[in-house]
């Protein structure tokens, strides 16, 4: 897939490159895709109902689902394109086996988010769900072997996220995180992973990583 003479320092910038492209155009088309969504709240409303059927409409609303439903495939699949290239390019220092695997399959998973959306019913749940699960624990694999703040941040980041996700799983209703409402609640989840892997591209378009 990459060509046979493609360097180490090639291959991480160009990975830095496809996730911050990534990060960059889902924030900016969700965005698009909310203020053209009647009646849209950020507070109510799950990300993913912006791809999917919310009453009263009998219909996904267009142009809001195609929006949402193509960000995020093609997050994903940027992201699975560079886990690709991580895990090439990779030796025993900061991009590990397990980093790789679980990055890729965030990526799968954002991919599947975006091509069964919520009204498809348990899929798209188990979709998000494996998202939810895997992209923070990449933030976290890759702090055992970064260094300084983003090491620091990198940790905190996935375990916040993964404390959100588990107070939705277990306590439901009795959830803190719900003073933000149930969209509140997700996005506290989405958002500051994607804010790591914006600041993950960084570190691998840095010159310290030729």
């Amino acid at each position: 897939m990459f060509p046979d003479n493609f360097s180490k320092s090639q291959s991480f910038n160009l990975a830095g490159a496809l996730i911050f492209t990534g990060v960059l155009q889902w924030f900016l088309i969700v965005l698009a895709a909310e203020t053209l969504f009647p009646s849209y709240s950020i507070r109510a409303n799950d990300l993913s109902d912006l791809a999917s059927t919310v009453a009263p409409h009998a219909a996904p609303l267009q142009p809001s689902a195609l929006l949402f439903n193509g960000a995020t495939f093609l997050v994903g699949l940027l992201v699975l394109i560079s886990a690709m290239l991580i895990y090439r390019a990779r030796d025993n220092g900061l991009f590990s086996r397990i980093f790789s695997a679980l990055f890729s399959f965030s990526g799968l998973f954002a991919m599947g988010v975006g091509v069964f959306p919520g009204d498809t019913g348990v899929i798209h749940g188990l979709m998000a769900m494996g998202w939810f699960v895997t992209a923070p624990l990449s933030a976290i694999a890759i702090s055992r072997r970064a260094s300084g703040a983003f090491a620091y941040f990198s940790a905190a980041i996935g375990v916040f996220a993964l404390i959100v996700l588990l107070s939705a799983v277990f306590a439901g209703q009795s959830s803190p995180f719900l003073a933000l409402g149930r969209g509140g609640e997700e996005r506290l989840i989405a958002f500051p992973v994607l804010l790591w892997m914006a600041a993950l591209s960084g570190q691998l378009m840095s010159p310290s990583n030729g």
